[in-house]
């Protein structure tokens, strides 16, 4: 209770301050916060607040993704159109296999590597979040990937706008630009609707069909998880460390869908399903995307608040330089793929 009541706490101010500054929005004050009070609040810090934190880093957070499924109609992703799909999938391409290629460059590995490349390459930290989920990712992997998407999402909001007059842009090409190449939905909105309003509609469209790449995503890093946590048993095994406990030989073992196939992205499509047949009200959206943010907000400062400074100190600047990479390539992938579609 000690932890969790620190976290409400924090997200009772995040909220609001991201509502405030929807550029910035909830979650990032919320790590932000959660940080600041862990460093200088010593209580904080204690033992009796971790299994708080790790409540709402970790089921709180699966429970914003079922929540956040209520947003996504698939009759909207339909009338997107076989036209979009080329741009999407090359963009996803791109950010992936870019985070593959230059993380191993720049000797960003594992966890951060991962995030900064799902979350430029499909809804930022939504599909963070998701991620996170999926493969208990580290906090100073999680601090820095939201670090790394709120600068470029700040960018994006800033120059996307001017270089889309500037190249002369349709409304719909600028859309589909923005709705692939800038990271959280508040920041395309704000990109979109600053360049027209049928800019910003296009726009939400194709955000809301690139967040169903979260599912196939989710269920590879799932799969990834599952086959080095094999390859690491059966080195164990060869090394004749005599580890035959029953937790090391049950990761051998053939593994059920439960295990495969997280709960929380069942309720994701589970919820995006019933939006799509119309059995949840369009009068309940507000509430449900502000309910599926606080959530987000709530894990995000958890994890903020059980993360401590060295562990980002360790990783340098590398992270954000991988960000901007990813961010640079996407953009012109972008506007690359609409030259030749």
């Amino acid at each position: 209770m000690p932890g969790l009541a620190a976290v409400l706490v924090i997200t009772a101010a995040a909220v609001p301050l991201g509502r405030l500054v929807p550029v910035v929005g909830g979650p990032v004050f919320g790590i932000v916060l959660g940080v600041i009070a862990g460093l200088f609040i010593r209580p904080l810090r204690s033992e009796a607040c971790r299994p708080g934190y790790d409540f709402a880093s970790k089921t709180l957070l699966q429970l914003s993704i079922v929540v956040l499924g209520t947003g996504l109609s698939l009759q909207q992703v339909a009338r997107v159109g076989a036209s979009s799909l080329p741009v999407m999938l090359g963009t996803l391409a791109l950010a992936l296999g870019g985070a593959w290629f230059f993380g191993r460059l720049l000797g960003v590995r594992g966890d951060t590597q991962t995030l900064i490349g799902v979350g430029t390459a499909i809804c930022g930290g939504s599909a963070i979040a998701a991620a996170t989920a999926a493969i208990g990712a580290r906090r100073s992997s999680v601090a820095y990937a939201m670090a790394t998407i709120f600068t470029f999402n700040i960018v994006a909001v800033l120059t996307f706008p001017p270089l889309g007059h500037l190249l002369g842009m349709s409304s719909e090409s600028f859309g589909l630009w923005a709705g692939t190449a800038v990271n959280d939905t508040s920041s395309v909105v704000a990109a979109g609707y600053a360049y027209s309003q049928a800019a910003g509609d296009q726009a939400i469209v194709v955000k809301l069909t690139r967040s169903l790449t979260l599912i196939p995503i989710v269920l590879t890093l799932v799969a990834l998880k599952i086959r080095r946590e094999n390859r690491a048993a059966r080195a164990l095994d060869a090394a004749g460390e005599g580890l035959y406990d029953g937790a090391t030989t049950s990761i051998r073992k053939p593994l059920p869908w439960r295990k495969l196939v997280p709960l929380f992205l069942i309720g994701f499509i589970a919820a995006a399903g019933l939006r799509s047949a119309g059995v949840v009200p369009e009068s309940w959206l507000p509430t449900l995307t502000i309910i599926g943010s606080t959530l987000i907000t709530a894990a995000l400062t958890a994890i903020g608040l059980s993360l401590r400074p060295r562990e980002l100190r360790d990783a340098g600047p590398r992270p954000l330089l991988l960000g901007a990479i990813l961010w640079v390539l996407v953009a012109l992938g972008s506007l690359g793929l609409q030259s030749f579609s």
